[in-house]
């Protein structure tokens, strides 16, 4: 399996060890967008992951370049939201099990390319996947103590 991609920004950080060109600073587009309005309007559960979405990825979600696949991964829970309340009445049904497990199925891949998985924040740099040690641990409640 092919070594996954590393940011740019995570090259310039350690010194673009590949020595591969990088773009220059002033192509790089600034992420930094604020917290936007929706495109279309959300239900209750779509609205809540849309201001979810800008309170945990502003680290990495823009809502300048990001905001269509935004919207459509909020219309998916909407939907997730609508077909919960069909199964619910009516448990039995095949085709509503599947459309739940479909659109399921979306909602974490739109997440992941979001950045909102652990593989995902760390491919693009922005987190370090890392279980501490027993002796970490420890070392760091003796400190907080």
């Amino acid at each position: 399996m092919p070594n996954p991609p590393v940011p740019a920004e995570l090259k310039r950080r350690v010194g673009n060890p590949g020595k591969r060109p990088l773009p220059e600073q002033s192509e790089v587009i600034d992420l930094d967008a604020g917290h936007i309005e929706p495109l279309r309007p959300l239900g209750p559960d779509g609205r809540r992951l849309w201001d979810d979405i800008f309170g945990q990825g502003r680290l990495w979600v823009s809502g300048r370049t990001d905001s269509q696949l935004m919207q459509m991964v909020c219309e998916q829970i909407d939907r997730r939201s609508r077909l919960l309340v069909i199964l619910e009445n009516t448990p039995e049904d095949r085709a509503s099990n599947m459309s739940v497990n479909e659109v399921e199925k979306l909602i974490a891949g739109n997440l992941a390319l979001l950045g909102f998985t652990p593989t995902d924040r760390t491919r693009l740099g922005v987190a370090e996947v890392k279980r501490s040690s027993k002796l970490e641990e420890l070392m760091r409640r003796s400190e907080s103590a």
